[in-house]
């Protein structure tokens, strides 16, 4: 038996085993004896079928199951030890052939590298107060939204809600009227502005073409115009702040109270979360350092198995797992160097804890986000070490952020200095991606 390896960069390596007959004899010897003893064969009592029998009849598959069983005890016994393979080790190829066995591997090996000075590194971080507008804003878009419809005679706006008579068009222009529906498009939700340029500006009796999807995908539709409605803002009083806030709020100036609250909470998260994301970015872009490629692939796959999870454990029918890992490439990549990067800021930051009181925390607030109890809560991280372990690790993660925000330097900028910075960064790598397609 023989090992041989070939660096193909820093951290790939590709690992060949080598082996004959005569190394595997003993292997193949104890299976056929186990076989000897299992198999029943018509003219033969119970463990008595001849050895020449079974390998004339059975030799290749006992054989190949061995020589698989074999690269993985050598890989597991011989590999492993010796170099340490980081992220999941792929099986090039193997052959057992002429009694010549030969198995390649692509493994990984973990990169060496210095971190940086952290106090060189500049983040900027988002800080932004919510102003009296932003909450009066707000506080109108509620009143718009519980207010009641009402029909008008006037033109759809960007703030209808237009009642239609839908009609399928088929490939020759013709209409289905049988599969035709009576259809609500509220133009003021999202998923309804496909419909905002097609619709503004015509009353109720007017007829619209219009088109849905994109490419193979879209269809023709005829919109018949029945009803336009407008909504009448509801009334700011003090039974409305109890109602929308399910008696959180008892008067008017509480209920405008709690909101900025709410919105206030809402920038401190979103600061905090894409400071994380710029930290993670900048202290990629300051190390210069090779990842393996097998580590690339695994987290590509972690990508599409999320997908996967997102769509109830199927992929969506259209879905094409290799285009879409392809085009997340870059962002593997940055992954998988952040992974080696926490992994030396945990050793420099030794002294990071994880306390009872920590994972007590977070418990509380999946059991809030869940509306479970946290003894519930509790019970089904208990019943599953590996969620457990996540959460420790996740928690261990936002410690480490949090004594890399003490050693960086932190440029805090307005909400609209940050937009603005991150426009520019956009177009930035916009035109670099352009730039490498020409």
């Amino acid at each position: 038996m023989d090992i041989s390896v070939e660096d193909i960069t820093s951290v790939d390596k590709q690992v060949k085993i080598s082996a004959t007959r005569e190394d595997l004899a003993p292997k193949f010897k104890e299976a056929y004896k186990k076989y000897q003893g299992q198999i029943n064969m018509p003219g033969f009592r119970p463990g008595k079928v001849p050895l020449q029998l079974i390998k004339k009849r059975f030799g290749e598959e006992i054989e190949e199951e061995e020589v698989g069983k074999y690269v993985q005890e050598i890989f597991e016994k011989e590999v492993v030890p010796e170099y340490d393979p980081i992220g999941e080790s792929q099986m090039i190829d193997m052959s057992w052939e002429n009694d010549q066995l030969e198995a390649t591997f692509k493994i990984g090996a973990r990169p060496e590298f210095e971190l940086t000075d952290l106090g060189s590194i500049e983040v900027d971080k988002m800080v932004h107060d919510v102003s009296d507008e932003e909450v009066q804003e707000e506080v109108e878009r509620q009143l718009q939204q519980q207010g009641d419809w009402n029909e008008v005679e006037e033109e759809v706006d960007e703030t209808s809600r237009v009642l239609v008579e839908a009609i399928p068009v088929d490939d020759d222009g013709n209409l289905d009227e049988e599969n035709k529906a009576n259809e609500v498009i509220d133009l003021n939700k999202e998923e309804s502005k496909e419909f905002k340029d097609d619709l503004l500006g015509h009353k109720a009796g007017d007829e619209v073409d219009v088109e849905v999807g994109h490419g193979d995908h879209s269809h023709s539709f005829k919109l018949k115009i029945q009803k336009v409605e407008k909504s009448e803002k509801a009334k700011l009083t003090d039974a409305f702040a109890k109602e929308q806030t399910n008696e959180e709020a008892k008067n008017v100036d509480e209920y405008k109270s709690l909101i900025k609250s709410q919105i206030q909470n809402y920038y401190d998260q979103s600061a905090d979360d894409l400071f994380k994301r710029d930290m993670v970015d900048k202290m990629v872009e300051a190390h210069e350092f090779e990842v393996p490629e097998v580590f690339i692939e695994q987290f590509k796959d972690q990508y599409v198995e999320r997908v996967k999870q997102q769509n109830q454990g199927q992929l969506p029918p259209d879905f094409d797992p290799e285009e879409y890992k392809e085009g997340l490439g870059d962002r593997a990549v940055r992954d998988a160097k952040w992974f080696f990067i926490n992994e030396k800021l945990q050793e420099k930051f030794d002294d990071i804890e994880i306390k009872p009181d920590d994972i007590d925390e977070h418990l509380s607030a999946q059991a809030a986000q869940y509306g479970v109890s946290v003894d519930q809560m509790r019970n089904m991280f208990a019943q599953n070490p590996q969620q457990l372990e996540g959460l420790r690790n996740s928690i261990r993660e936002n410690k480490v952020f949090d004594r890399l925000g003490e050693e960086i330097k932190i440029n805090e900028i307005s909400k609209d200095e940050y937009e603005d910075a991150y426009q520019k960064k956009m177009k930035a790598s916009e035109e670099a991606e352009e730039a490498l397609e020409e």
